[in-house]
């Protein structure tokens, strides 16, 4: 049965992605494990930060989309530097990060960067609206 970790990682090879810079986690295992089996490269840094900036000079080197990965909330944080710089620097993109429904997972709650009043939360659990 095909995955749409599958897909995705097929419609990656189909634009010629040869590279994804970034970091595996729980939330993206399937994407990685499609990796395994495909031509593309996953090149691991140890920051998301790290791998936002590679993967924009490789935009910028090459022309072609540079593609990175993360994990939920605060992984996704990591990216906004290196994304903003290639913004700036209108060099080609593709950021990936993972999420778990909200409502029905602990941690996903712990690491969400806002509540769903739209207020930090710094690491506590938020309480579920009523209803």
């Amino acid at each position: 049965m095909t995955k749409g970790s599958d897909l995705l990682v097929a419609a990656l090879e189909n634009e010629g992605v040869d590279r994804i810079f970034g970091i595996p986690g729980e939330e993206n295992l399937d994407v990685v494990e499609s990796l395994r089996s495909s031509r593309i490269e996953l090149m691991l840094t140890r920051h998301e930060q790290a791998a936002a900036f590679m993967e924009a000079i490789y935009g910028r080197l090459t022309g072609r989309p540079g593609v990175c990965i993360s994990i939920l909330g605060p992984g996704a944080l990591n990216f906004s530097t290196g994304a903003a710089s290639a913004h700036l620097g209108a060099m080609p993109m593709i950021l990936i990060t993972g999420q778990k429904p909200i409502m029905t997972a602990r941690q996903a709650r712990y690491v969400a960067t806002k509540d769903f009043c739209g207020k930090p939360q710094h690491g506590r659990f938020p309480t579920p609206p009523s209803g």
